[in-house]
């Protein structure tokens, strides 16, 4: 065994043993013992300076993990502080208050801030728009004078200059507030904050507003709290942008409701424009957050009130009384001048303004003037007024100039219609005067002409009774001219009746057959004249007809005039069969001709009132153009029609149809 020696310790390894075993004491062994000793001495010092590298490595992994830690716990904090901020955002589309707020909030909390501000860029100022954690002076100060001018030696200043984010470690350094610049002591003193960190909400490097947070003692901000910071002001330009394009996107979709609403209103209020006015005054005033609207229309020289919206009685009593004329004293006068938009941003400050008292009593300050247009000249003006000196946006000035236009097509149409009804009453007046006109023509007309055929018939029979055989062919001709004019007479009495719906018809029950029999005897003659072939195809056992026979024989005749004046040496065809159509038994008569025929241009106008088919066949074949006219008019009348089918060069076929009973009135 190892034992130590008396008097010494027992190392922990090697030290001065006995041994038992041979040799022991010998210079050798002694040698071996002690650089044995010495080893071991070494290798327990080493490992004593190994346990020391040891716990000093240990102790800095766990600084570093606590560090990391640390690290993680802010990196989770800054995201949840995003991510709050984030669902805040899609949360309140187009609000912007409860975003700034919830960004100040976590700001100023992860920050270890006592306070944060918010401003958007107003012109060539700030206005604060958000508050966090502000004593209460301070943030009753701010309240009242929103809109600041920093000094450009402050954060909010050097944001402004540069356009990057500022930080002050201590502001009661600055030369501004030891010169006492009321922006600064008023935040140092009532805010009392000392160091300020300001970054800047940049869009397409334009400055729209910056964040600011505080603190009330000297202790600059990490360079973690600014990239923090800088990233809610990113958010801060994305939710405004956001909110500006709902806010243009509402305001568009309103914008076009209104508009429609007031087109349907025009559509629907032909006869009253006074319904289109107001409600165009209404709509103005609320999409332009207008306080009072109103529309002056131009009577004579002079423009006088005829609508408005958001007017005490008193003051529409006084606009009703009012009249306004062309010049700069009033906004109605000067737009009427200018023929153009006017904007005034405060009738009250304007030296022109010859309505100060009224716009006093009226509380009018801000005022637009829209001119009615019509091929560029002003017949009114739409005018609109706020209480409080602040302008009208271009958007709203574009919205007031369409309900312009929308006024002056409304009192366009109120005044085309009433011009047409005016023009109606008057052609209606004259048609009943052409009407009776003609009656009294034809019948002063018929009475002497009626005496010379017939005078002139009596001499052409009795000629050698009465010595005139030399004056017989001339008497002839007088006769012919006599019983045309006398037709022509007739037929412009007949359409004189039926456009003052004074036609009797005569409707009989007869059997059809005679009635053709006996018309086709009258077309012979009239068939020999161009040496025309007259065929006749009726259906066995046409049957009876209700018709007026006198009308039916007319519109026969006619057709049948007009094809043997068309044709020569040919053949005209009359074709008479019952047909069922529409569930209605029907009559068709036909008269067909091997004649010049028709271009369909001609057929399109066959039917008007004194028209043929052009006017080269007018002066070859002579007529009226009434004859086919009457013919169609007659057929309609006793519930039937006359149509046509051509081709030119290869005749023509006419077509009467009528139904077998008569359905209308026989007064029409």
């Amino acid at each position: 065994m190892w034992e130590a020696r008396p008097g010494r310790k027992a190392g922990g390894c090697a030290d001065e043993v006995t041994l038992s075993c041979k040799g022991a004491k010998s210079r050798t062994s002694g040698r071996n013992l002690r650089s044995t000793r010495t080893k071991a001495i070494t290798h327990v010092d080493r490992f004593r300076a190994s346990n020391t590298d040891l716990e000093d490595q240990l102790k800095a992994s766990r600084r570093e993990l606590a560090e990391a830690r640390e690290h993680l716990a802010e990196a989770l904090e800054q995201q949840l502080a995003t991510s709050e901020v984030l669902q805040v955002i899609s949360s309140f589309p187009g609000d912007l208050e409860p975003v700034f707020q919830s960004m100040l909030e976590n700001a100023t909390r992860i920050c270890d801030a006592q306070f944060g501000n918010l401003y958007l860029c107003e012109g060539d100022a700030f206005r604060i728009v958000a508050m966090h954690g502000a004593a209460p002076a301070y943030a009753e100060a701010r309240k009242r004078n929103p809109l600041v001018r920093p000094p450009p030696d402050s954060a909010l200043g050097r944001v402004a200059i540069t356009k990057q984010q500022a930080h002050i470690a201590d502001v009661k350094t600055t030369r501004s507030y030891i010169e006492r610049d009321p922006f600064l002591i008023l935040g140092a003193d009532q805010g009392g904050y000392r160091t300020i960190v300001a970054v800047p909400m940049l869009k397409n490097n334009e400055l729209i507003g910056a964040i600011l947070i505080y603190r009330q003692k000297v202790e600059p901000f990490s360079d973690k709290h600014i990239e923090l910071l800088n990233n809610f002001a990113k958010q801060a330009v994305i939710a405004i942008e956001n909110t500006r394009l709902l806010n243009e996107l509402r305001e568009s979709l309103r914008q076009q409701t209104a508009t429609a609403d007031v087109l349907k209103v025009i559509s629907r209020s032909t006869f009253d424009l006074q319904a289109v006015l107001d409600t165009l005054v209404e709509s103005a005033v609320r999409l332009c957050d207008a306080d009072m609207a109103a529309i002056h229309r131009l009577r004579g020289s002079i423009y006088e009130h005829a609508a408005s919206h958001w007017l005490t009685p008193a003051i529409r009593d006084y606009m009703t009384k009012t009249q306004f004329e062309p010049g700069r004293g009033t906004i109605a006068g000067r737009t009427a001048l200018e023929r153009d938009v006017i904007h005034v941003t405060d009738v009250q400050d304007d030296p022109e303004y010859a309505l100060g008292a009224s716009a006093r009593e009226m509380g009018a300050r801000t005022m637009l003037g829209v001119p009615l247009l019509r091929e560029g000249i002003p017949i009114g003006m739409i005018v609109l007024m706020r209480r409080v000196v602040r302008r009208f946006s271009d958007r709203q000035i574009d919205l007031a100039t369409t309900f312009a236009d929308q006024a002056v097509i409304a009192i366009e149409n109120v005044r085309l219609f009433y011009e047409i009804q005016e023009k109606s009453r008057q052609l209606e007046l004259a048609s009943q005067h052409k009407s009776h006109f003609l009656a009294s023509m034809s019948h002063e007309l018929r009475t002497p002409l009626n005496a010379i055929i017939g005078l002139t018939e009596m001499m052409c029979t009795n000629a050698a009774r009465f010595g005139t055989e030399k004056a017989q062919e001339p008497l002839r001709r007088v006769n012919a001219a006599g019983t045309h004019l006398l037709g022509l007479i007739n037929q412009v009495l007949d359409l004189s009746k039926i456009e003052a719906g004074k036609l009797e018809l005569n409707p009989q029950s007869l059997q059809l057959a005679p009635l053709i029999d006996d018309v086709v005897d009258t077309a012979r003659q009239l068939a020999g004249q161009n040496k025309n072939r007259l065929v006749v195809e009726t259906q066995e056992n046409l049957g009876a007809l209700t018709v007026d026979p006198m009308r039916l024989r007319q519109i026969l005749l006619n057709l049948f005039s007009n094809a043997c004046k068309f044709t020569k040496q040919g053949q005209v065809t009359l074709r008479a069969c019952r047909v069922l159509a529409d569930g209605r038994d029907w009559i068709d008569l036909a008269v067909a001709d091997t004649g010049i025929g028709m271009t369909a241009e001609q057929q399109a106008k066959l039917f008007q009132d004194f028209t043929q088919a052009d006017s080269l066949t007018a002066r070859r074949y002579g007529g009226t153009g009434l004859g086919l006219a009457i013919s169609r008019k007659l057929a309609r009348i006793m519930g039937g029609d006359v149509t046509v089918a051509s081709e030119a060069g290869k005749g023509s076929v006419f077509t009467v149809r009528l139904p077998v009973g008569l359905e209308k009135s026989a007064a029409v």
